[in-house]
């Protein structure tokens, strides 16, 4: 059923935000020119790697797809990327690794390699279900460039704080998922970006 549910929702997602997905794709072209998306390898279910895509929001760096990571620098965040980061239609093209079968509309999110190594047994778990686009820890960690940014030691910050809690909300939702559950997060999702 939750399979079902995230096909039947990217096909309307597709169909009804084509024309922004449209006008995202043209913008980032005219400002900033190609690429237009980014893509990086995450870990998904059973631990097998994917491309996840976004619309690109930053400069260029060599090493980005391989999963370099600039906890809270946004030195690199383009002048678009910041509106498309405030609200979140960086994401959209996730809908494709919906389609694809590597994601869902609700789940975990999926991390770079290096950080379900640094935590290899409490990911064991989590990671028997699909990645999401969107789950308990992207609403209540909304903000978490701004918390790695004021952070001494962002990677740190990230490494030793946040990512686990985010893995106590992962687990907990593996625990306890259901489709009415899914349906709430979705909206409590939509909400949020809408007060943004």
């Amino acid at each position: 059923m939750k399979r079902l549910f995230d096909i039947f929702s990217a096909l309307v997602g597709l169909f009804l935000l084509g024309p922004v997905f449209l006008g995202i794709l043209t913008v980032i072209l005219a400002a900033h020119g190609r690429p237009v998306f980014f893509k990086q390898h995450r870990v998904g279910r059973n631990g097998i790697d994917f491309l996840l895509l976004k619309f690109r929001t930053m400069c260029v760096q060599k090493g980005a797809e391989a999963g370099q990571f600039d906890a809270g620098d946004c030195s690199r965040v383009t002048s678009v990327g910041k509106f498309l980061r405030k609200t979140k239609l960086d994401e959209l093209p996730q809908i494709w690794n919906v389609l694809r079968g590597e994601m869902s509309v609700v789940g975990p999110r999926p991390e770079i390699r290096k950080w379900v190594e640094a935590y290899p047994n409490r990911w064991q778990e989590v990671l028997t279900v699909r990645p999401g686009i969107t789950d308990p820890a992207s609403i209540r960690f909304r903000n978490e460039e701004v918390i790695l940014a004021e952070a001494s030691d962002p990677e740190a910050e990230y490494r030793e704080v946040i990512l686990p809690q985010k893995l106590a909300l992962y687990e907990e939702y593996v625990a306890n998922a259901s489709f009415v559950g899914d349906i709430a997060l979705i909206f409590k999702t939509i909400i949020i970006v809408i007060r943004k």
